[in-house]
């Protein structure tokens, strides 16, 4: 096999090099496709779990509030009567294996952590998930605006 090496990945010049290049590259675009891209300009609204009645609205300004979200729900420990909370947002994009959203707490809820992720999923879906090999703890949907 002839290889041509540069500072970044190998490149492979034969037929089972472009065939091991192609693999590669469809098994990163399935882990990556596990979870949608999501646009930072597309977040501010207000997402809504119809079963908990948990909210969270994310303002454009960079602020958001939360009302009646356990720390259950957020945490995956503490008390399991919801809390409101509020503070600033900031989208993080992928620096955790996935698109979040770092709320950084400033009044309310437990008064036990500075922040929490709430991971974007795509298709108007934050969740909640503090447990990374568990399910969502809490999934919230975009609500319609009036």
């Amino acid at each position: 096999m002839d290889f041509d090496v540069y500072a970044g990945p190998v490149i492979l010049k034969t037929t089972g090099g472009r065939w091991l290049g192609a693999v590669l590259a469809a098994s990163a675009a399935l882990t990556t496709g596990c979870t949608e891209s999501v646009d930072a300009g597309e977040l501010p609204g207000v997402y809504r779990n119809s079963e908990t009645g948990g909210e969270i609205e994310l303002g454009s300004d960079g602020t958001f509030t939360a009302t009646g979200i356990s720390a259950d729900e957020y945490l995956g420990r503490g008390g399991a009567d919801p809390v409101d909370f509020s503070g600033r947002w900031e989208f993080l994009g992928d620096q955790a294996g996935s698109d979040f959203v770092y709320l950084a707490i400033g009044t309310g809820g437990t008064g036990t952590i500075g922040g929490v992720q709430l991971y974007t999923r795509g298709g108007g879906k934050v969740e909640f998930n503090p447990d990374p090999d568990g399910p969502p703890s809490l999934t919230l949907t975009e609500a319609d605006t009036p």
